[in-house]
């Protein structure tokens, strides 16, 4: 699997989780999905993705 589907997979991930936390625990849990929502607006801006620069140390291929 290459780093930009890991990356889509994972933001997507946190995405339903978050939304799913908001739901059942706390509204709170809102603040993150707009966290993860705006690193994936400022990657398709500036191409820069913290996830992705620690997938490459991790080894993870392109």
């Amino acid at each position: 699997m290459s780093i930009d589907r890991i990356v889509f997979a994972v933001a997507g991930s946190f995405i339903l989780i978050s939304l799913l936390l908001a739901h059942f625990h706390s509204e709170n849990w809102l603040w993150f999905t707009a966290f993860v929502g705006a690193n994936l607006l400022q990657l398709a801006f500036t191409g820069f993705c913290p996830m992705a620069k620690l997938l490459k140390k991790l080894g993870v291929k392109k």
